[in-house]
């Protein structure tokens, strides 16, 4: 169990129905399954004084990040569809970052990154967090071993102190066992997950 204060922020990835529906694009299997334990994590937050931020992939409909244009993901989260838009049970009680906006491959919830080239760009992200003073963060959402594990490994080169809440995620598995993979780079990194 997380603790948090005002100097901790929860950051909430990319719940949305593309990943956390079955019926959506590239659905992660028990995705819908973390949204209750999520809601916890905001109301103990929140209780806290802690500040919750989610992210939110929106991507145009044609990007080289979708297999289609030739990067790996089936097409997910275009903006202004049902598939990118947040999943209806989350609790949605603080500022949206959204990424891939632009077409780029919205990993994390602190950079974005060329699809071709791979130059990153910040997000808002940080900028949000030393605004108010933050100096730890606990993530959860999806996928445990793709945005989850980027926007977790972001945050500890950025010198906040980082938790993963295991039971909080799910993983996409594009390769078996590439969600444990992700928690223990995760702890090689000094994550801490839970």
């Amino acid at each position: 169990m997380a603790d948090y204060d005002a100097r901790t922020a929860l950051i909430v990835v990319d719940v949305q129905n593309d990943f956390a529906d079955p019926a959506g694009g590239l659905y992660v299997r028990g995705g819908e399954e973390i949204v209750p334990h999520v809601n916890d994590e905001i109301e103990r937050a929140r209780g806290a004084g802690a500040l919750v931020v989610y992210t939110q992939d929106w991507h145009p409909e044609s990007t080289p990040h979708f297999e289609k244009d030739g990067g790996v993901w089936p097409v997910h989260c275009v903006r202004d569809t049902w598939g990118a838009e947040l999943h209806p049970a989350l609790r949605v009680e603080g500022e949206v970052v959204r990424k891939g906006t632009d077409g780029e491959d919205g990993y994390s919830g602190f950079t974005v990154r060329d699809p071709r080239s791979g130059a990153p760009t910040p997000t808002v992200m940080e900028s949000k967090l030393r605004e108010r003073g933050v100096e730890r963060v606990v993530v959860v959402g999806i996928a445990a071993d793709v945005c989850v594990k980027e926007t977790a490994l972001d945050a500890v080169t950025r010198g906040f102190g980082t938790t993963v809440l295991r039971e909080a995620t799910r993983g996409v598995d594009l390769q078996p066992g590439d969600t444990e993979l992700a928690f223990v780079a995760l702890a090689e990194a000094g994550a801490a997950v839970e």
